[in-house]
């Protein structure tokens, strides 16, 4: 997707998050962003927030570069975090932080109108419910009280004995055990009249769990993630009932969680669900602009959609520079012969690369900052771990494939473009040498006909090896955020297991 270069026609907007986490910066025109960009990126410090590196000066001058404009065209800036106030530039606009996440939500989905849930661990509220038609967001009353999902999964992490804000971790414990039901955990964990249960044995009940062998632990951990999601359905199913539009939209750090942003979709209670590239407060910046630009500006249309590739992108002259200056051979080619160099290093088991357009302002790599690999290659897993990632062998990596082979591949083919989403497997043993022993799940991403770059390369790689999907997972090195620039993906090309790099229209081979 090529950068804006056209000066707005009018100020533009800026959205600030990430206060102790995950700072961000997002540019707004009205109801368009045109550009998010995380600070993590720029100072390869994984995670960095604004109390510990500042004003997040550095994506917005990057923010800025994407969206072709400068400084002086920024208005103001808005935020939805208290603590950010005394770090931001004037003029600024303060937004209720759930109203934020509500907004990143609903303004950047395809629906006119939708019922908007925020599931948070944020320390006022937890649990909000909203009402979106057309440029008009209105909280909706519920009788929610106490503790919400977002806290008790958290609980349920720390238990296990994982640092906070490491979810994702019992995410992947619980996706290797392939109990069915909940367990005990229906016993443990309830929910009634707008308000969770979580009963006095429950710390024990999965206290017990932290030093046993990893059957157990996965076990535990399956048991109260299915219950969270048995309950998470019949709140939402009350919540719909109560905003009276079954267009449902999800806001929050619970929807990280791929496990639950299936069984929602999977459930056939709603029309559609939408969960935003970055349902979290890094995305919250996103919702900042685009809520305080449809207030100022009054603009009669409907959210459209919004890309996941927002950030810096770099052209073909700049990557060449940085190549030649660092002394590197490489070849020059056109998209189909780079494809079929590509393709053809995959079928050997090779790890590839993929550096091109703009960047996801997402967690997960879409296909602009990523690294393929075969999934039916041998010893794929295990090379993967040791080599790349450097991963505990219970955790499983995501796939791509183009929506219409999913119905072959997986029990439920769930629409999935962001890779939000966890599917089964219809064969698993197709696909052993990327699981792990008793998974038969994987987080997807779901490539459309609209999609030019990762459609062919998936085509051409089926073709050759009769395997409809690749291995996806993001192109970063050891204790780092996702590459941003050229620079970055070349020390991390050279310093992991990735045999092949393309970068723009350049290939690198070690």
């Amino acid at each position: 997707m090529p950068v804006e270069s056209a000066q707005s026609t009018r100020a533009l907007i800026s959205g600030i998050s990430g206060y102790r986490r995950h700072a961000t910066v997002a540019l707004g025109d009205g109801s368009v962003l045109k550009a998010v960009c995380q600070q993590e990126r720029l100072t390869r410090v994984r995670g960095i927030g604004v109390e510990k590196g500042g004003f997040p000066t550095d994506a917005l001058e990057a923010a800025l570069q994407c969206a072709g404009c400068d400084a002086d065209q920024v208005s103001e800036t808005v935020f939805a975090e208290p603590a950010l106030e005394t770090s931001l530039p004037k003029p600024v606009q303060r937004l209720d932080h759930h109203k934020a996440h509500a907004a990143t939500a609903f303004y950047t989905s395809p629906f006119s109108e939708a019922t908007i849930v925020v599931c948070d661990g944020d320390a006022v509220r937890e649990i909000s419910v909203w009402k979106g038609r057309g440029t008009q967001l209105v909280e909706v009353d519920t009788a929610w009280h106490g503790q919400g999902f977002a806290s008790v999964y958290s609980r349920l992490t720390k238990l296990l004995g994982f640092q906070p804000q490491m979810e994702s971790l019992v995410e992947a414990l619980a996706r290797i055990d392939p109990t069915p039901d909940p367990g005990r955990a229906q016993e443990l964990v309830t929910y009634r009249d707008g308000s969770l249960s979580v009963a006095p044995g429950f710390d024990e009940f999965v206290d017990g769990a932290r030093g046993a062998a990893l059957p157990e632990r996965s076990r535990v951990a399956a048991s109260v993630q299915r219950q969270i999601g048995v309950l998470l359905l019949e709140f939402l199913r009350d919540a719909v009932s109560d905003a009276a539009s079954t267009n449902l939209c999800l806001g929050g750090g619970l929807f990280y969680n791929a496990f639950l942003n299936s069984v929602v979709r999977q459930s056939g209670l709603f029309r559609s669900v939408f969960v935003p590239v970055n349902p979290g407060n890094g995305g919250v910046a996103a919702g900042c602009a685009l809520a305080r630009g449809y207030e100022r500006h009054r603009r009669d249309e409907s959210p459209s959609g919004t890309s996941p590739f927002l950030g810096p992108e770099y052209s073909n002259p700049e990557i060449k520079a940085v190549l030649d200056n660092c002394k590197l051979n490489y070849t020059f080619a056109e998209d189909g012969e780079l494809r079929r160099h590509a393709v053809e290093a995959l079928s050997r088991g090779e790890f590839v690369g993929w550096f091109d357009g703009r960047m996801e302002w997402g967690r997960r790599s879409l296909g602009n900052r990523s690294v393929f690999a075969n999934p039916a290659a041998p010893y794929a897993l295990e090379n993967l771990n040791r080599f790349l990632k450097h991963r505990a062998a219970y955790r499983t990596y995501g796939l791509v494939a183009r929506q219409e082979d999913c119905e072959t591949l997986f029990d439920s083919p769930t629409p999935s473009p962001f890779m939000e989403c966890e599917l089964t497997l219809k064969e698993p043993e197709r696909f052993k040498a990327i699981l792990p022993p008793h998974a038969t799940r994987a987080q997807v991403q779901t490539v459309g006909p609209e999609d030019a770059t990762l459609r062919p390369l998936l085509a051409e790689f089926s073709e050759l090896t009769g395997v409809p999907a690749l291995v996806n997972t993001s192109f970063n090195g050891l204790h780092e955020p996702i590459v941003c620039s050229p620079h970055d993906a070349v020390r991390v090309f050279f310093g992991s297991g990735i045999d092949v790099a393309v970068l723009g229209s350049f290939l690198l081979r070690k």
